[in-house]
């Protein structure tokens, strides 16, 4: 038995390292294989030594719960890379799931001799775990279009949700100081699963990069508390690196945007502006076949394509991996500009056209880009809207004013490739498709660009 719980220590030691150097390889392109490789290690290793703990008295369950897991995840793990956000949302449904059962049977197992601090952080870990849960469905909902993208919402809803979050946290408060009210503990689940799908609804599709890192916070937070009440220190750090690092992301998300975690939880952002809806009729563009794009971009010297989630929709990154090596070919020195919140979580554009083999040094961060953005020849947008969108310096009364943005509008020419002239997430008009160095590519971004790499093929094929 000795031998057991010392291996088991030194089994949560090793793991534990592992997941901090997890994050710290993560941080890099670079090394984030590494760290991919270390994080499922670290995993493992929790898992065997969990399994040699004192307290099992049963096989079977767990061998049955690892089995279901295995059919489970095998399938959620393979989908494509549009949906990865979605995906991870998912991940972080079921995490926060596991942690309120847990937590739910700790509960009822202990009652009514529970310790003060250990029913302050139950009741902190189930509190954290349903709202994550439910929010975690929404936001997966959100992203996979099943659900309206656009905010919705209704007079006095702020007041509401708050109202609902109080009345869950004073419930706790009753539970800490006399756990034998065990019919309240219902109530306060109840509250707060119904806290996170209200918590979701009235946010639009553009602050979801911020959102998932705010759910991931949630998650890691409410396993730190599990960890308490369990007395895991696996658990503990794991769940304090988790939350921690969700948290350091979603500040850096919200920077991005200029925005408050207030506004963005509260503001409603995205609700279609009127100017949006009739911008089109109002206002003329100039647009441009593939054949011609493609004799813009030959002519070029230095092109910056902008990603965006329109890429990510027509699931066009390999057909952009092959206009970067037709022009590169050509002498043309692409690279491509990122912003900190294009797409749908953090980091989207960056693990697609990572997925493409696109070389790590041509992915320049918005900081990187926006000085070489007035000696480009062409900028090339792809599905980005919102953080191209030129209002953000100029227009006072804009949503988004303030938010930094990728220069594009400073290159020689623009091309833009959309759809439509639909708004983006954002639901403001862009003033940028109307300048006079703006071209306006209609179509869908996979089938254009690969359009236009045919154009570009062609030429060379005629000219050798």
């Amino acid at each position: 038995m000795i031998i057991g719980q010392h291996f088991i220590e030194v089994t949560y030691l090793i793991a534990t390292a592992l997941f901090i150097l997890s994050l710290k390889w993560l941080s890099s392109p670079v090394t984030a294989r590494r760290g991919v490789w270390a994080g499922e290690i670290g995993m493992a290793l929790a898992i065997i030594g969990t399994l040699f703990y004192k307290g099992i008295v049963d096989y079977k369950w767990i061998g049955i719960a690892l089995v279901l897991g295995v059919i489970i995840g095998v399938p959620l793990g393979n989908v494509a890379m549009t949906a990865v956000p979605q995906r991870t949302a998912l991940s972080h449904a079921f995490g926060a799931l596991c942690v309120t059962l847990v937590g739910t049977a700790e509960f009822y197992l202990r009652t009514p001799d529970v310790p003060k601090f250990t029913m302050s952080v139950l009741s902190l870990e189930v509190i954290l775990g349903s709202l994550t849960f439910t929010g975690s469905l929404m936001a997966a909902g959100k992203l996979q279009e099943v659900l309206p993208q656009r905010p919705i919402t209704y007079k006095g809803q702020n007041f509401v949700n708050l109202g609902m979050l109080a009345v869950a946290i004073v419930i706790a408060v009753l539970l800490v100081l006399d756990p034998s009210r065990t019919a309240l503990y219902p109530a306060m689940i109840v509250i707060s699963l119904l806290f996170g799908v209200m918590m979701i609804i009235p946010i639009g599709g553009a602050d979801m990069p911020t959102v998932i890192s705010l759910l991931n916070s949630y998650a890691g937070l409410s396993a730190a508390a599990m960890g308490f009440v369990l007395e895991s220190k696996l658990l503990i750090v794991a769940g304090a690196l988790d939350g921690a690092s969700g948290f350091i992301l979603s500040v850096n998300m919200s920077k991005a945007m200029n925005r408050s975690f207030s506004n963005v939880l509260f503001g409603a952002f995205g609700q279609v502006q009127a100017a949006a809806a009739t911008a089109q009729e109002a206002r003329p563009v100039r647009s441009a076949s593939a054949e011609e794009a493609a004799a813009i971009l030959s002519a070029a010297n230095r092109v910056v394509i902008v990603p965006g989630y329109g890429m990510a929709v027509a699931q066009a990154q390999h057909r952009v991996r092959e206009l970067y090596d037709a022009l590169t070919k050509r002498g043309v020195d692409v690279k491509f500009g990122i912003h900190p919140v294009a797409g749908r979580m953090p980091g989207h554009m960056n693990v697609l056209l990572a997925e493409a083999d696109i070389p790590y040094d041509k992915l320049l961060d918005m900081d990187e880009a926006n000085p070489d953005f007035p000696q480009t020849d062409v900028a090339l947008i792809i599905g980005a809207n919102d953080v191209t969108n030129p209002a953000a310096r100029s227009d006072v009364s804009s949503p988004i004013y303030g938010m930094p943005i990728l220069d594009v509008d400073k290159a020689r020419t623009v091309m833009v490739i959309k759809r439509s002239m639909n708004p983006g997430f954002a639901g403001i008009d862009n003033p940028l498709y109307y300048l006079d160095n703006t071209l306006m590519l209609f179509g869908d971004a996979k089938a254009f660009v690969g359009n236009i790499v045919k154009e570009l093929s062609g030429a060379s094929a005629a000219h050798g």
